[in-house]
């Protein structure tokens, strides 16, 4: 009777073990997978490593250098009005996203979506928006700042410090994102 119970029990834990394996499987096969990735990225690095790639690092660069997140409150020329918040979204494929809000205790917010581009020589970034035909355009200072300027291009009345955004994550401080 006990060797019976000892091979119901041998068997049992072999079933168990048998139905346990299959779900280790995947885990194993998912490292091998990784292991043939980095050995042919390996292998390319070996066969690529004279070729010259700084044509699409440096396009990539400067896309890259332009993207992300502005924020900054500018003054207005209106009358009883304390200037607004301005948050601009640079986004991939030269999308942007501005959105305006008067600085007033529940003041709406106005979005605004179109198209961005850059003049390399003059360092200004124009956006165009995709519901009229409203162009705005900023002064490139650095890869986080910019300066808003006149529609035509030519910088505001005052000083220029006012009409400042600062990029996100290129400030130093955040108090430049007000809510």
């Amino acid at each position: 009777m006990q060797t019976l119970t000892r091979k119901i029990k041998k068997n049992v834990t072999v079933i168990f073990l048998g139905a346990l394996l299959p779900t280790l499987n995947p885990a194993w096969a998912e490292s091998d997978k990784q292991l043939q990735e980095k050995t042919l990225k390996a292998r390319e690095m070996i066969h690529q490593k004279d070729m010259d790639h700084s044509a699409h690092t440096d396009l990539a660069d400067k896309t890259e250098g332009f993207r992300g997140v502005f924020y900054g409150y500018l003054p207005c020329k209106e009358k009883d009005c304390d200037g607004f918040k301005m948050t601009l979204s640079l986004k991939q494929k030269n999308n942007y996203l501005l959105v305006t809000q008067y600085a007033k205790a529940s003041s709406r917010e106005f979005y605004e979506k179109g198209k961005y581009d850059w003049d390399d020589k003059t360092h200004i970034l124009s956006l165009t928006s995709n519901k009229n035909d409203l162009n705005r355009k900023f002064s490139i200072k650095d890869e986080g700042t910019l300066i808003q300027l006149n529609s035509d291009g030519t910088p505001m009345l005052g000083d220029q410090d006012d009409y400042t955004l600062a990029r996100s994550d290129k400030s130093k401080s955040r108090e430049v994102h007000i809510h």
